[in-house]
């Protein structure tokens, strides 16, 4: 017993450490240049076997549930995030990029598999459906307050938020016919749509009865509506799996539902999942690197295996992918190069390339230690050099549009008003002009202006200056009067 005790407390300890260190990193990650989840992934690497030899993990399975867990809980919050009149005008390119750009890229990869690694044809097709899909983890993470043009943004991001499971539904066929040659074709197609299909069905369905029920029950502690929330985006995954559906997809499209509804207490539902996100992302990368063993990874014949494959992968299947998916597209010259490049994978390879080691595939080992470093190479070379190339191509934009956040005050059923919290920008035409001179909604009140860090106390002759964080009293009835009126003046400024 008392060594089952001091183990748990080494345990709590050493998490402790990692999350501390983890965190520290991220300092330094935008200084070096380097993408955070490439140094939460050495983090694990330096305390595991091969490292200090603090953790000793190979637990694949483990691996695997914590990777699954973490990719729901970053596609909620990513599917939070995303505004649908952000991503409505390229939901076409970006639904090609998921599903047609995979299965190009798995192609191309999968040919040059088989000659790099001298394995069967399934077998180089099953290594490319592994590392076809880009990583929303990681595209999240990169583009991230880098002000990349919002279109860009938006495809990269729905395309990492639903390419997913078209690469599971991939990887999975390919091991069920590795194992099972005889499987028929046409029952994995029709699996391929059934997945899809009723995934899509599930995630608007419970994304619907999540949104109401966030809004109409009314819990007693406003720090219960976020894991409210989150509860909805694994009940999504759990039906749609049991139902052998594609559960990321769904998951993804319940967020979209969900985040563009008018929620309660949003503000905080959308900070909780940002800091789980995080926590998620480290413990996620840290566990990763701890799985992989660094003596087997920096082998030269793993090296220049990977090499080759990152090579392939990164100026031959993603640029064909791209340019093939989008022809026809509202994307230039310059667009379709920045979307080749910024095909970043993470997580999701690495998670999926466990799944032939869990069934017991002859080369399963070395498709883990390959993709990891495919991975690396991709999330080092590619993640480091997104923002400088976009700026290059000029593709980045000068000006960010300003979040409106509900900040909530009062206890959710005892009032019908919120806070809205705004910050004033260079391009509202609401600058300069005095508090009585707004045509805000009735009932709106703007109770306080932080001005350069001090409060001021407004009244009808205060004018407002851009930089102005303004905290504006209003009933629920006319809040969306008021942030269309405030989005009014931002697009007006633009046209």
């Amino acid at each position: 017993m008392i060594n089952e005790i001091l183990q748990s407390n080494q345990t709590i300890f050493l998490t402790a450490l990692l999350l501390i260190s983890s965190v520290l990193v991220t300092k330094f990650s935008s200084r070096l240049g380097v993408p955070s989840l490439v140094l939460f992934i050495i983090v694990g690497m330096v305390v595991g076997s091969d490292g200090l030899n603090f953790i000793y993990f190979d637990n694949a399975g483990m691996a695997q549930l914590v990777g699954t867990f973490a990719l729901i809980v970053i596609l909620f919050e990513g599917g939070l995030e995303t505004k649908w009149d952000t991503i409505r005008p390229v939901v076409r390119p970006a639904l090609s990029l998921a599903t047609v750009g995979v299965v190009i890229t798995s192609g191309i990869v999968g040919v040059a598999s088989k000659f790099i690694f001298d394995v069967t044809w399934l077998e180089g097709f099953l290594f490319g459906s592994i590392v076809g899909s880009t990583d929303a983890a990681a595209v999240f993470a990169v583009l991230k307050g880098k002000n990349v043009h919002s279109r860009l943004e938006a495809t990269l991001e729905a395309e990492s938020g639903s390419n997913d499971p078209m690469a599971v539904f991939l990887t999975l066929a390919f091991i069920q016919l590795i194992n099972s040659p005889g499987q028929g074709v046409l029952a994995i197609i029709g699996s391929f749509f059934w997945q899809m299909g009723f995934g899509l069905v599930v995630g608007l369905l419970i994304g619907k009865i999540g949104s109401m029920a966030i809004n109409r029950i009314n819990l007693d502690s406003g720090g219960l509506y976020p894991i409210f929330a989150l509860s909805f985006a694994l009940l999504t995954y759990g039906v749609s799996s049991l139902t052998q559906a594609s559960g990321l997809l769904a998951v993804y499209v319940a967020a979209l539902v969900i985040g563009n509804s008018e929620l309660t207490y949003r503000h905080s539902i959308l900070r909780f999942n940002e800091g789980f996100t995080w926590m998620m992302q480290i413990l996620m990368f840290v566990i990763l690197g701890l799985l992989v063993f660094p003596s087997q990874l920096f082998q030269w014949d793993i090296i220049i295996e990977g090499l080759l494959i990152s090579i392939v992968l990164i100026l031959v299947a993603r640029p064909i992918a791209v340019y093939l998916s989008l022809m026809g597209g509202p994307f230039g010259q310059k667009e379709r190069l920045f979307l080749s490049w910024a095909g970043l994978r993470g997580a999701v390879p690495i998670v999926l390339a466990i799944y032939p080691s869990l069934a017991e595939l002859e080369n399963s080992q070395l498709f883990f230690n390959v993709v990891f470093f495919v991975v690396l190479t991709s999330t080092l070379i590619q993640g480091s050099t997104i923002t400088p190339l976009a700026r290059k191509l000029k593709l980045v934009s000068d000006d960010v549009l300003n979040p409106i956040h509900s900040l909530e005050l009062i206890s959710i059923g005892k009032t019908n008003v919120e806070m809205i919290e705004y910050t004033v920008t260079d391009n509202n035409t609401i600058k300069e002009q005095t508090l009585e001179e707004l045509h805000f909604p009735d009932g709106v009140l703007v109770n306080a202006i932080i001005r350069d860090g001090d409060i001021l106390t407004p009244y009808g002759q205060t004018s407002i200056l851009p930089g102005d964080t303004l905290y504006i009293m209003v009933p629920k009835k006319n809040k969306r009067q008021l942030q269309k009126i405030l989005n009014d003046e931002l697009v007006k400024t633009k046209i």
